[in-house]
């Protein structure tokens, strides 16, 4: 890679950590509008440049999600009995994702799909609307039936869920700390499910960059990981120290930007 690769590469890696930590989204929602326009720049198609960015940037999650889940736990943050439900079902939803619809559908669709998702997520969390007081989380086969959505939708973006699981879990009364401590914690079964789903997908397809395999572009991968891992952390400790409030907008920002590039992105891959 060249070095001006390796500089942007270290520059997103430390935002999307720093991102993962403070908004419990694994930095798959930063990383792959940002992502698609690098490796868009290396001559690839639009169409393989969208799932390349979205299969590399969930891939970071196994990494940063890691990092950022430790951090939470650590403030005693994470609602396991939450994680345990709700994983199982994100293990499936994942599966399905990476290895069956990732690959049938065309990047134009995906990135659309980015955009519609992404900015209905952030609509719903800055419309702030209360849930009502005895609303609680669903049992066992709720819960599962959630994270099978969860993971599949993920799956399709490149994110770590944070913008499903979060709204979904503050919904039910789950407090904004938690909920976003809990989100960084479930990023790791979804990056999983949806990693091993994109290389049985992308397996026999030719090196579209060098270091490539498949969706995967590794080189970018573990530039952006050395980052991201350190700065992961960070934004956990700025989460816990912002009121719910701001954090509410901060997150609702992030996403319609985001949202806001991808929705371009879907006319003009």
């Amino acid at each position: 890679m060249s070095p001006g690769l390796i500089v942007e590469l270290l520059c997103l890696g430390t935002f999307g950590g720093f991102l993962a930590g403070l908004l419990g989204i694994g930095g798959g929602m930063v990383l792959v509008p940002f992502m698609t326009i690098i490796i868009s720049h290396r001559g690839v198609p639009g169409d393989m440049a969208v799932k390349m960015a979205i299969a590399t940037s969930m891939a970071t999650i196994l990494f940063t999600s890691l990092s950022s889940m430790r951090a939470h736990h650590k403030r005693g943050a994470v609602r396991w009995s939450i994680v345990a439900s709700i994983a199982p079902g994100i293990l499936i939803g994942g599966l399905l994702a990476g290895a069956g619809a990732f690959s049938l559908l065309k990047g134009q669709a995906l990135a659309l799909f980015f955009a519609v998702f992404v900015g209905f997520s952030a609509t719903q969390m800055l419309r702030n609307r209360q849930p009502r007081p005895g609303r609680e989380l669903p049992g066992p086969a709720g819960q599962a039936a959630a994270g099978t959505g969860i993971g599949f939708v993920s799956g399709l973006v490149g994110a770590g869920g944070g913008f499903l699981s979060v709204p979904f879990m503050t919904w039910c009364n789950v407090p904004m700390h938690q909920a976003v401590a809990t989100s960084a914690a479930l990023g790791f079964p979804i990056a999983l499910s949806n990693t091993l789903g994109y290389l049985v997908g992308g397996w026999a397809l030719p090196a579209a960059l060098p270091g490539a395999v498949g969706y995967l572009y590794l080189p970018a991968l573990g530039v952006i990981v050395l980052a991201s891992m350190s700065m992961a952390p960070l934004g956990a400790r700025a989460a816990h120290a912002m009121d719910v409030a701001q954090l509410r907008r901060v997150f609702a920002l992030v996403l319609y930007g985001l949202a806001g590039y991808m929705l371009w992105k879907s006319f003009h891959t």
